[in-house]
């Protein structure tokens, strides 16, 4: 195509994530060689060295607030186009948000499996992306994946989700603690809700009842979490909804799409039951930073590990509440004695706390599904397959448990290739400048099918306000670092009366508070300063206000940002 093999010409590509194997059979600049190399620098001195004339500088940084020292002002107004090839609605939300501000054109695409999709957003002309969102993807309700699971996908949300807890947030939890115990204490009584509640009750569980301290430990722990998981609670809900429960309107309670459920009895004959211990006692001793010894990957020597641990009898409660409905969204029921309850389950941590080194701390563990020798999906793959089988739903192996719990939809390489080819035709057009809305398009395919929906982009909203007119793309812009005075001015000269005007989420002025009138003849940034308490750093030369207005009828009028020069 020729882009950026010009004199003055320069390609800024930037990624902060490394090669691994499954890229290579869509991203065609990798080579197997190039596994655990930055995708930056690689696809870089792959089109280099296609094409010699081309002018790249490969970035390692993730585009998003907290790298704007590096994408700053003077970055952003250099670009003539940006091209987003992102794999999250947040980053392509911020880069839309940029994009508007700076108003430069953004030619965004996606793939998913088989489907593919592009969008051109060209400043002025288009709407932007953030104008329109797709709906938020069904979810299971939350009792259902918790207590009435009927497939596989629930009873891997739940693995998944158990995991995490575990593994990851509890460790932390119990770390944010040890490392200040009483700002995390503190936090904790604020909050005073039953979240609070339940995040002390995991922690004191991790640091006293179920702290290991050897890998014996580590196997005792998982094997009564398995009889916890797939007999005691399958007793106790059974025991709460015998098989002949009734709803309040007489109709069956176990009826579909609902599924009776059937306890487990461990066996160390079983090889799907040791697999669990062996990955869970594992990843166990990893969070507390004991040895692995080689046996456990014996079985036999685990199964005479597992035969010495004593499983105390269970014996269903009369009083235990079951979630049920399938509008909840949290499992941890509120009471009025949470706040009492925090305080002691406070006590009793300070004094467990006694009993563990000063120097302490666990090891939160990530869910990593593309190393095969971490045990992150063992582990996953194991709890959800003990589930399935207590409600007799069919099993998966660990590869369909990976796809399914890690949310991976295998990328087609067809799809990608005609997404960058569509966005590519639109680049020849934003390069040249002199293109109308109706020589655009927006295109949505799916091959599959195969479907072909190729349209003109929408174009922006347009607001009016007596002769002067604005869309999303419009920036305010008063330069000279005005006073508060002068901006009021400025907009009453525009037939605006400005009544509020903010930076972030602090309030530089209202026309109702009697002492912001003594702001006046402040300039706007040194009421950043003084008031917002911010640091303006050396690379931001503006800073952007927004300011709610009303005309002379008192009616509200929706301005564009505006953008108040200092420097």
């Amino acid at each position: 195509m020729g882009v950026s093999c010009g004199k003055h010409g320069k390609l800024t590509i930037t990624d902060d994530d490394v090669i691994e194997k499954s890229n290579l059979s869509r991203q065609f600049l990798f080579r197997d060689w190039n596994i655990g190399q930055p995708k930056s620098t690689v696809a870089a001195s792959a089109a280099s060295s296609i094409n010699p004339l081309m002018h790249i500088e490969a970035l390692q940084n993730r585009v998003g607030s907290e790298t704007e020292s590096v994408f700053h002002d003077a970055f952003w107004e250099n670009l003539n186009v940006v091209i987003n090839a992102l794999d999250n609605v947040n980053a392509r939300l911020y880069v839309d948000q940029r994009c508007l501000y700076f108003q430069k054109p953004l030619l965004e695409s996606g793939t998913l499996g088989a489907k593919c999709n592009t969008q051109m957003v060209i400043p002025h002309l288009t709407e932007n992306y953030g104008a329109s969102r797709d709906p938020p993807e069904k979810q299971a309700p939350m009792c259902t994946v918790h207590s009435f699971p009927h497939n596989i996908d629930h009873c891997l949300t739940w693995a998944r989700s158990e995991f995490e807890g575990l593994l990851e947030k509890t460790p932390a939890e119990a770390n944010a603690y040890l490392s200040n115990p009483s700002e995390y204490t503190s936090a904790m009584r604020s909050a005073g809700d039953a979240q609070a509640r339940d995040n002390l009750e995991r922690v004191i569980e991790c640091l006293d009842s179920e702290r290991c301290e050897s890998f014996q430990d580590c196997i005792t722990w998982a094997r009564l979490k398995f009889e916890d998981y797939f007999s005691n609670r399958v007793k106790q809900l059974t025991y709460t909804f015998p098989e002949d429960a009734a709803t309040s309107t007489g109709a069956p309670f176990w009826s579909a799409p609902k599924r009776f459920p059937r306890a487990v009895r461990f066996e160390t004959s079983d090889s799907s039951h040791l697999h669990f211990i062996m990955a869970a006692s594992i990843l166990r001793a990893e969070t507390f930073g004991i040895p692995i010894p080689d046996w456990v990957k014996n079985p036999k020597k685990l199964a005479e590990a597992i035969d010495k641990i004593i499983v105390p009898d269970f014996k269903p409660k009369a009083d235990v509440k079951i979630v049920t409905d399938e509008r909840a969204t949290t499992l941890a029921t509120a009471s009025v004695d949470d706040a009492d309850v925090i305080n002691q389950l406070i006590m009793k941590l300070e004094q467990y706390r006694k009993n563990i080194p000063s120097d302490f701390r666990m090891k939160p563990i990530q869910f990593e599904k593309d190393d095969d020798t971490n045990y992150h999906m063992d582990m996953i793959a194991a709890l959800a397959n003990m589930r399935a089988r207590n409600y007799s739903i069919p099993e998966v192996d660990k590869l369909q448990a990976k796809l399914i719990a890690g949310r991976i939809i295998p990328a087609i390489a067809t799809a990608t290739a005609m997404a960058t080819g569509l966005v590519c035709l639109d680049l020849y057009k934003v390069i040249d400048g002199s293109h109308k809305l109706e020589d655009y398009r927006n295109t949505f395919a799916n091959l599959a099918l195969p479907l072909f929906s190729i349209a003109e982009p929408v174009g922006p909203k347009v607001i009016k306000h007596q002769n002067l007119s604005w869309t999303v793309w419009d920036r305010w812009i008063i330069k000279n670092n005005p006073t508060l005075r002068e901006l009021l001015q400025w907009l009453s000269d525009k037939g605006l009366n400005a009544y509020s005007i903010s930076f972030g989420s602090c309030l530089l002025y209202n026309s109702m508070f009697p002492r912001h009138k003594e702001r006046m003849d402040k300039t706007m940034a040194d009421l950043a300063r003084d008031v917002a308490k911010v640091e303006l750093p050396p690379y931001r030369n503006h800073l952007d206000v927004v300011v709610a207005c009303e005309d002379d009828d008192d009616n509200d009028v929706d301005i564009p940002q505006v953008s108040v020069y200092f420097r």
